[in-house]
């Protein structure tokens, strides 16, 4: 699903590194929220 410049996200949740259930939602009309992608980070490759 690819998102375009001004569109919104769709919820996700996630666990922290806290190991806490974290939600997009939770910081709806609270906060700006940057999301950022790394594709093979973390990986051997």
């Amino acid at each position: 699903m690819a998102l375009h410049v001004g569109q919104r996200a769709p919820n996700f949740i996630l666990t922290s590194h806290l190991r806490q259930t974290v939600s997009l939602d939770d910081y709806l009309g609270k906060k700006n929220v940057v999301l950022a992608f790394f594709p093979l980070a973390w990986t051997p490759i």
